[in-house]
């Protein structure tokens, strides 16, 4: 989990994102101003406060957040948080380095999950060794005639991966909130915390509650709470260094 890195490819979508939020809160209440493109086009530009951003981001109106799509990529996870994040269909897109097309037979790398990281060099060297006989029966599958795709059978779930997340803004939140939470695996958490970190510094109206439900009120599983809930006023640096303090120096 130490190689692994995040970032926005279209930071300016999110910009774009408040302005058009905004716009459509108030298009709802002020449609009998709008007469004519003229009209819209000045209601579109109309400067706006901080503090509006934070109440429209707020409102019980999920699909005024929904006019931009903020694009991200996540290079050197794994193929297990491919399994999981990808569980999100609602207006989110994927894609993904192809087992089916790309040949790992000398290129592959595998994520050392945190708790082995935590556990010492030889717990990771025994996970490392396994991850690479794997790779191995893969590259002589691959020089006997198989197929990649076929070939790809054999590949473990630590093989690393490069995957394009492409969201709205509300289903960024909504992942973050769902995917943070301390139920999920090390791995998806620390991903996710990463890109609510890069989130969150273009635009703390939007994303600024975009935690667990613990975070803004109580837990929402219930029964199968964790029963650790994360304290509303961090951060998502502040969760990083608290829960994985490892990675905490990060190498985004």
């Amino acid at each position: 989990m130490n190689r692994i890195e995040v970032s926005l490819l279209n930071p300016e979508a999110i910009q774009h994102a408040e302005q058009m939020m905004v716009c459509a809160a108030r298009l709802t209440q002020r449609g009998h101003k709008v007469k004519n493109l003229t009209d819209f086009m000045a209601l579109y530009n109309k400067g706006h406060k901080a503090t509006t951003l934070e109440t429209m981001a707020a409102l019980p109106h999920p699909t005024i957040q929904k006019f931009a799509v903020i694009n991200a990529v996540v290079v050197g996870a794994s193929r297990r948080f491919l399994a999981q994040i990808t569980r999100h269909q609602n207006e989110v897109k994927f894609m993904s380095a192809s087992l089916q097309y790309s040949d790992y037979s000398h290129d592959s790398g595998f994520v050392v999950p945190y708790k082995a990281l935590e556990a010492g060099p030889d717990v990771v060297s025994a996970l490392l060794r396994s991850c690479a006989a794997s790779m191995d029966a893969y590259a002589q599958a691959v020089e006997l005639g198989l197929d990649n795709d076929s070939a790809g059978y054999t590949a473990p779930q630590g093989l690393r991966n490069v995957l394009i997340i492409s969201a709205t803004p509300y289903q960024w939140k909504h992942m973050i909130g769902q995917r943070i939470c301390r139920r999920n695996t090390d791995e998806t958490r620390y991903v996710m915390l990463r890109l609510w970190e890069l989130l969150l510094a273009e635009s703390s109206a939007l994303f600024g509650a975009a935690g667990p439900s613990c975070m803004q009120a109580k837990c929402a599983e219930g029964g199968m709470t964790c029963g650790r809930p994360l304290r509303k006023t961090s951060s998502p640096g502040d969760i990083v260094r608290e829960d994985f303090p490892l990675l905490a120096g990060g190498i985004i």
